[in-house]
């Protein structure tokens, strides 16, 4: 799990790939964002509870500068997992952010809003935990009338239309597209898009799919102008021969030793018994049982 969720930020990082994912998801597409306008923030907020400070780290964190927006910012959490407690934990990062605009030194400065995407990665079973805080809290009818609602901005990516997939232009349409086949299909056929990004996906496909051989083929990769995943299953299927080849001489190998060592033991058994028969120890037909063969043809190995 920890593994998935570094490799998803290490893609979703590249502003590219940010700005993508927020035209598709939230404008239908259109380049509302261009990565140009995208600076990195701090993801760590900082609360004190109890008396104690706390820290809480949202997966990637970006500000958008726009001629008619002074700054937004926007947030992702990547799930593999449905998380019943995400509307509280994407509220905690949000608030957090507010808290920070409402400080002494911020006063006289202009205010932004805070989005956060939650992108749920599974693509075996739909997101089945709450949207919203009031799914999460228990509230008294009496007082839910004061209660502020707050819900989470969900995208199921394996879930999404067909069409929407396709709109995606960086090496998330990749990772999106291989969601989307194997919740349909249970299977996966790659198309000849290029990587931008190659080791952070093929690390991060690696990840999803548990298949090492997708991170083992990014030497092979080293060095080329382009790179795509028909290119790297491909290589993958290659390894995978060659593998097996490799296991089948070792096993083969391994067979052979073994029929070495028992033949050689065999031999050793005979040899004892020819002599025991020649030094008048055992007769021809004890020795022959013995050595589990008929006489006729102990009686070779004594000639």
């Amino acid at each position: 799990m920890q593994g998935k969720d570094i490799t998803e930020k290490m893609l979703e990082k590249y502003n590219d790939v940010f700005a993508d994912i927020l035209n598709v998801l939230l404008f239908e597409g259109r380049n509302v964002v261009e990565e140009s306008t995208l600076i990195d923030a701090l993801p760590m907020s900082m609360l004190k509870i109890d008396g104690r400070v706390r820290t809480q780290e949202r997966d990637i964190a970006k500000y958008w500068r726009k001629s008619k927006i002074n700054v937004a910012l926007f947030g992702l959490e990547n799930q593999t997992i449905a998380n019943k407690l995400m509307p509280l934990r994407v509220f905690g990062y949000d608030g957090a952010e507010y808290v920070k605009q409402s400080r002494k030194e911020n006063i006289d400065k202009a205010k932004y809003p805070v989005i956060t995407l939650v992108l749920y990665l599974g693509y075996d079973k739909k997101w089945n935990c709450p949207k919203t805080l009031f799914e999460v809290l228990d509230i008294d009818e009496d007082i839910k009338p004061y209660v502020n609602d707050f819900k989470i901005n969900l995208y199921e990516i394996a879930y999404l239309d067909r069409k929407k997939i396709d709109l995606f232009k960086s090496d998330f349409r990749i990772l999106a597209d291989y969601l989307y086949q194997m919740r349909v299909n249970k299977d996966y056929i790659a198309d000849k898009t290029d990587i931008a990004h190659v080791d952070e996906l093929l690390t991060l496909m690696s990840e999803m799919t548990g298949d090492n051989r997708f991170e083992e083929t990014i030497n092979d990769l080293k060095g080329k102008e382009k790179v795509n995943m028909c290119e790297v299953l491909d290589r993958i299927e290659a390894r995978g021969i060659e593998k097996g080849i490799e296991q089948g001489i070792e096993k083969g190998i391994e067979k052979g030793m073994e029929k070495g060592r028992l033949e050689g033991r065999q031999e050793g058994i005979i040899s004892t018994l020819v002599s025991l028969v020649k030094d008048g120890i055992l007769n021809v037909d004890e020795a022959a049982i013995r050595a589990n063969m008929s006489t006729e043809v102990f009686e070779k190995y004594i000639k």
